[in-house]
């Protein structure tokens, strides 16, 4: 692929989060310790290693950044945003990414649909997908749910008003750009629609269990405030305020061989 595609965001750099140093009692005792164990094969644990929590009150884009520290076994050198709309995920970023978007307005690296990517096999290292997460605004023209979530589709209701038959074709797409033990970071939310809770993530987690990824874990992403319709002052359904970012990889197990 050309270098044309790589997104050319400028950005101020990023601060590298600075690691604390051993104290003198600390470093004094290590060599002790390490007389009194065998020595072992394993590889040691990186000394600025921060474990994610579960649930994330911050922006996506702050989130998305620490997982593509967190989770890779090394840099990648290749990150496919799939929906990338206007590119709020980046802003700020140094990563390299091609921004694919179906909308032209968008300006995006490649135009194309994610459900047949106009790339070869085994290309990227990361791929990360935002699919809408309402299926059909309505009459309701007092949000932007248009601008904030990129819904340019439609669902009928021969797809029970919701998206997830867009999952399996996307999955086997991003299955197949991936390198082996390649990421796919997807970002998605349930929603109540047609009088029914519509449970998006457990359609795809489903659809990428079925071409062969491991689902490898889950994180909570908190809203400021649900998405909801002023046609429905009353639901007898919890009102949504959060979202989840879900990791899968292309392979038959999460942890490092």
């Amino acid at each position: 692929m050309s270098n044309s595609y790589a997104i050319a965001w400028t950005a101020s750099s990023v601060n590298n989060e600075g690691s604390g140093k051993e104290s003198k009692k600390e470093s004094e005792m290590q060599p002790k310790r390490r007389s009194n164990q065998k020595a072992s094969s394993a590889p040691s644990v990186a000394s600025a290693y921060a474990p994610l929590p579960s649930v994330w009150y911050g922006s996506d884009a702050e989130l998305l950044e620490k997982m593509l520290t967190f989770y890779p076994r090394q840099a990648p050198e290749r990150i496919l945003d799939a929906t990338v709309n206007t590119g709020r995920f980046w802003k700020g970023s140094r990563r390299p990414v091609v921004g694919m978007d179906i909308n032209p307005k968008h300006r995006p690296n490649v135009v194309g649909d994610n459900r047949r990517m106009p790339f070869g096999d085994q290309c990227f290292d990361i791929v990360v997908y935002d699919p809408p997460h309402v299926p059909n605004q309505g009459k309701d023209r007092s949000k932007d749910f248009n601008a904030r979530f990129g819904l340019v589709l439609k669902s009928p209701a021969s797809s029970g008003y919701n998206f997830s038959h867009l999952y399996p074709p996307f999955v086997a797409e991003a299955y197949r750009v991936l390198k082996p033990e390649g990421l796919l970071l997807c970002k998605i939310a349930d929603y109540v629609h047609g009088h029914r809770f519509q449970w998006a993530h457990v359609e795809l987690i489903r659809a990428a269990g079925e071409v062969g990824f491991c689902a490898c874990d889950c994180i909570v992403k908190v809203r400021r405030g649900p998405i909801m319709s002023p046609r429905w002052q009353t639901a007898h359904h919890a009102r949504r305020h959060h979202c989840y970012w879900l990791v899968f990889r292309k392979s038959d197990r999460c942890e490092g061989r």
